[in-house]
């Protein structure tokens, strides 16, 4: 059986990184109220975005534009990664939750580390 990929939700760096938001907003369910409009809003879009990233980036036909958008979402999952220390330096989550989270964040960073290097292979 051919493993193709075509789609974007067929790339392990997509689901990977859907594994990551389904995550982060599960987490966030849990923080301070008051939170809602800064850490809860800020993890949630930066997570978002990984996904919409890759998928933007699928769709692209040029490699250059391709490339940006996978280093796009990479750069997200850098910005998830700090607002997920701030979280647990401030209690929200539990140093148990932050290890189990920052294993997904350092998945989905390696597969989208393998997307730009097969971009880059294929010019």
């Amino acid at each position: 059986m051919e493993n193709k990929i075509q789609n974007f939700y067929d790339l392990e760096a997509w689901k990977s990184g859907h594994d990551l938001v389904l995550e982060v907003y599960k987490i966030t369910n849990g923080f301070p109220q008051e939170e809602r409009f800064g850490l809860i809003s800020q993890l949630r879009r930066a997570s978002s975005s990984i996904t919409a990233n890759i998928a933007e980036g699928f769709e692209r036909y040029h490699f250059n534009d391709k490339k940006r958008f996978y280093y796009q979402a990479r750069g997200s999952v850098g910005e998830i990664q700090n607002f997920l220390i701030l979280a647990k330096d401030l209690n929200f989550i539990s140093i148990e939750n932050y290890n189990g989270i920052n294993q997904k964040i350092t998945k989905t960073r390696l597969l989208i580390n393998g997307l730009i290097r097969s971009i880059e292979n294929q010019k």
